[in-house]
């Protein structure tokens, strides 16, 4: 066998040649078996060996039995494996070890487990094996080297139970997977010996990953700025250390765990725990992923582990318990339960606004243009590391469409799209279409609105920089109570804010909440929550009084069930780290805890006159045709309305305009204000309608 040589260099590979040289080795004991087995063999060229016995071979097998004595390695094979080992050391000292060298040394394999892989491994060297492993086995069909074989090359009796113990389950080489050790059903040492393909491949020095595995890697790598993984390095030099990294949304676990890693002299190799869940076999996944790593000198990264936490907390047990450096990520509190070992506990940051931009401009790869404010547009974003860069890329896509100049618009809608799915089964998703100049209000409650952006937008400054929430469980989250009556704007403002964030608008349906069995109301609201800490979006509870609703005084069964309900919500809506909004028409009925942990309360007044007539002219919009006599100043003196009936009236009108082919007209509004009267149960009144009463139909 001969070594290629570097295509640069023109000089062999080291770590090939010592491959090479010592399954040169191993060839020249086969031959020497051979040769031994042709002296005593009766029909050594029978192409049916294997299967027939005749009498010769019979008898040659009961006299003689099979030789292998003289395979022990003789003087020359002494001073062939003093060459090859000298010019391995020579390679090391230069800074390039062996990659057989380095496996042995990373899995604990003694001298005879390296002697019994060879020997497995020639036949994916050289396919002139297999014919000679099929005439050493007396069967042409068995072309992989027995364990019978493979002992007796090594000068080894089959009765050596030390010899036999290094091909147990338990042992470096088939616990690493270095080895397979077939054909269960046969006698042990007829069963036949294979490397595995990616074994074979790293030893030649390639580092594909094994395709068993390749779906549930991660590219969890080393990412700056997102804490100090010094003080986890340093623990994850220890031997066969677990580390567990509890985040909180937006959380840097798996980067910090990555470049900790990377610091202590580890490869990373990342495994999304979510996929691993969905896999049919995990039990033999993490084996691979096992061997992987440590065929790579790698430690793992895994998370997140909320995905196994409630079905498959066996499969989180696999993992911690792999003997290797691993670090896990995740939001679940740790349980002792999940690994024999003790883990370190840790919690992991997040990625502040300043890192955000900082890693999403990397991501970008081109320049920004000088009037975008990264870290302002970013903030209202709880993004990972991974998440950032599909964010990055995702605004360079949209902006190459929309003709290569990045807008803030881009940005956002690329941090929105790693937004998960799992809410929009839950609540009613809302692309927000309007923005501040679209609200009437007073501009007390407008500058109100515009509090609560603000708070939204920085709190991981002030509440996480600055710590102004400390102690007590609590999150980071923003939650607001919109009170009014129906139609003043409440709805529309939230959209408005979602908008300014950048943020989808999420309506939760009271129809996927409210249960009448008892303890499945709260089930629904933990799964909103937990969905809801998973994305970037503004929750919004529309008529929720009926479930923020007053706890009461406890006369009967009913009483103490409605009051657990509230006191879960009160608990709840504190660790909330997302943005909630909370919208009621009956303000009075929300428990005063409630208001306690809102962060503001913004009353939507019913609008007044001048309110109105700019209502008037939105709703009626300006695609829409107008005929001259429209008396809108009168509409907004006359008719004391909120604006969403107002906007009612508009769509009425349009319709009554669009049958009659026509712009809309006067006639056309003061009917559709009988018919939004008649919705209200109000009575048409001429001191209301005045000249224009005889319009009024039956």
């Amino acid at each position: 066998m001969t070594s290629p040589a570097d295509a640069e260099t023109g000089e062999p590979d080291p770590s090939l040649r010592h491959l090479l040289d010592r399954a040169t080795l191993v060839e020249q004991r086969i031959r020497r078996t051979v040769h031994i087995r042709q002296l005593t063999d009766p029909n050594p060229d029978d192409a049916f060996r294997g299967l027939y016995l005749s009498d010769e071979t019979i008898h040659r097998l009961l006299d003689s039995g099979r030789p292998l004595d003289s395979t022990v390695p003789d003087d020359a094979d002494s001073a062939l494996l003093a060459e090859a080992e000298a010019r391995a050391d020579a390679a090391a000292r230069a800074g390039s070890p062996t990659r057989l060298r380095t496996l042995a040394h990373d899995f604990g394999l003694s001298a005879l487990d390296v002697e019994i892989l060879l020997i497995a491994l020639v036949p994916d060297l050289d396919d002139r094996f297999e014919r000679f492993y099929g005439y050493l086995n007396d069967d042409v069909t068995r072309r992989r080297p027995s364990i019978g074989l493979a002992l007796g090359l090594c000068g080894l009796s089959a009765a050596d139970a030390a010899a036999r113990a290094r091909l147990s389950p338990r042992a470096p080489l088939c616990a690493g997977g270095l080895l397979l050790v077939e054909e269960p059903d046969r006698p042990f040492l007829a069963r036949a010996l294979r490397v595995p393909d990616r074994v074979t491949a790293h030893l030649l020095g390639d580092d594909t990953p094994d395709p068993r595995i390749v779906d549930l890697l991660a590219p969890w790598q080393d990412v700056s700025g997102v804490g100090d993984p010094a003080p986890l390095a340093r623990a994850l030099t220890a031997e066969e250390p677990l580390a567990y990294l509890r985040e909180d949304q937006g959380g840097a676990g798996t980067a910090l765990g990555a470049s900790a890693l990377s610091r202590a002299g580890h490869g990373v190799l990342g495994l999304d725990l979510e996929r691993l869940a969905r896999d049919p076999q995990p039990a033999e996944a993490v084996r691979i992923l096992a061997r992987e790593a440590r065929l790579t000198s790698a430690g793992l990264v895994c998370g997140p582990i909320d995905a196994l936490v409630r079905d498959n907390p066996e499969v989180i047990r696999l993992v911690a318990d792999t003997p290797l450096p691993v670090v896990l990520a995740g939001r679940a509190p740790w349980d002792a339960a999940w690994s024999s070992r003790p883990p370190l506990l840790l919690h992991a940051p997040r990625v502040e606004p300043t890192a955000r931009a900082a890693l999403w401009s990397d991501a970008y790869g081109a320049t920004v243009p000088a009037g975008l404010n990264l870290t302002r547009l970013l903030s209202p974003f709880l993004l990972t590391p991974d998440q950032i860069t599909r964010a990055a890329r995702g605004a360079a896509q949209s902006a190459a469409l929309d003709g290569g100049t990045l807008r803030p618009d881009h940005i956002r809608a690329g941090a929105r799209a790693q937004n998960a799915a799992g809410l929009d089964r839950l609540a009613r998703r809302i692309e927000p279409a309007v923005g501040w100049s679209d609200l009437v209000l007073p501009p007390g409650p407008l500058a109100q609105l515009r509090e609560l952006t603000a708070r939204a937008r920085h709190r991981d400054r002030v509440l996480g920089e600055w710590g102004m929430r400390p102690g007590g469980g609590r999150g980071r989250g923003v939650t607001a109570l919109f009170a009014g009556d129906s139609g003043t704007g409440k709805t529309m403002s939230a959209e408005v804010i979602a908008a300014d964030l950048g943020l989808d608008l999420y309506t939760v349906d009271l129809a996927t909440v409210i249960d009448k069995y008892v303890g499945e109301t709260e089930k629904n609201l933990e799964r909103i929550f937990t969905e809801a800490a998973g994305i970037n979006g503004v929750l919004l509870f529309d008529e929720a009084d009926a479930i923020f609703g007053k706890r009461s005084e406890v006369k009967d069964a009913h009483d103490r069930y409605a009051n657990v309900e509230s006191a879960y919500l009160l608990q709840r809506m504190e660790t909330f780290d997302g943005l909630a909004i909370l919208a009621t028409n009956l303000r009075a009925n929300l428990d005063d805890a409630f208001t306690r942990r809102l962060d503001l309360v913004v009353d939507f007044p019913l609008p007044d006159a001048g309110h109105r007539r700019r209502l008037w002219d939105r709703s009626l919009g300006t695609a829409l045709p107008r005929a001259t006599d429209l008396d809108l100043d009168f509409c907004a003196e006359s008719f004391e309305l909120a604006g969403g009936n107002i906007r009612s009236v508009a769509v009425t009108a349009a319709y009554l305009a669009a049958e009659s082919g026509s712009p809309v007209t006067m006639p056309d509004l003061i009917h559709a204000l009988q018919r939004e009267y008649q919705k209200l149960g109000r009575l048409t009144l001429a001191s209301e309608f005045g000249p224009y009463m005889s319009l009024l139909t039956d």
